[in-house]
């Protein structure tokens, strides 16, 4: 009964976070249609049991998802003071495509992204970067020596903390186009980092399942 009553919990607390998809009476009626027999139940009656089905499938399948379970640890973030040639150099060993930028306690305050980069540069794409490097190799370089990286990155930092559910980490990586999402602690330090594709691998992984 105890885990019966768990189960419930996980249903509730997903549920309320994933919507749902809305039904019409057609959409109940043609349903009905394809069920032989005669069937004592009304729309609404349908429309009840599919919530509740909906609520419980999400339960089961995504209840127990948490962020801090999936997250990359061991992430050096970026100081806010630190020039921007220096973070790229940070970037490129971190394999990454985006480091979160931390003050002096450790709280993540915004997130660097190549993107950012390109966009300082007044170029949108690599290759454009590319070009403007060998046209004026001299300056490019001048400009991210003396740029900090506060004056580049993305801030404020969309963050999930260690215990943010399915639902939660979805509607964070809807807010923005980036590749992760910094994992905090609940006054804001860094914890690691979602990839937004080990995210929906996972998820991939657990619908097939």
């Amino acid at each position: 009964m105890q885990e019966s009553s768990n189960d419930t919990s996980n249903a509730d607390s997903v549920g309320d976070e994933m919507p749902e998809l809305e039904l019409t009476d057609a959409d109940i009626l043609d349903a009905m249609r394809h069920i032989p027999g005669y069937l004592d139940i009304t729309t609404e009656d349908f429309r009840t049991i599919y919530h509740l089905a909906h609520r419980h499938a999400l339960g089961r399948l995504l209840g127990n998802f948490k962020a801090g379970n999936l997250m990359r640890a061991g992430i050096e973030p970026l100081l806010a003071d630190s020039p921007l040639d220096e973070a790229a150099k940070a970037l490129v060993r971190s394999g990454y495509k985006a480091l979160p930028v931390v003050d002096k306690k450790g709280c993540v305050i915004g997130m660097l992204t190549e993107t950012d980069f390109l966009r300082r540069l007044k170029v949108d794409t690599f290759l454009e970067l590319l070009l403007s490097m060998l046209d004026n190799a001299f300056e490019l370089k001048h400009r991210c020596h003396e740029t900090p990286v506060s004056s580049a990155m993305t801030a404020p930092a969309i963050t999930v903390t260690r215990d943010a559910g399915f639902g939660e980490v979805i509607g964070a990586f809807h807010k923005h186009n980036g590749r992760s999402l910094p994992v905090v602690e609940s006054d804001g330090r860094l914890l690691g980092l979602l990839l937004r594709k080990d995210f929906f691998t996972a998820y991939n992984l657990e619908n097939i399942r």
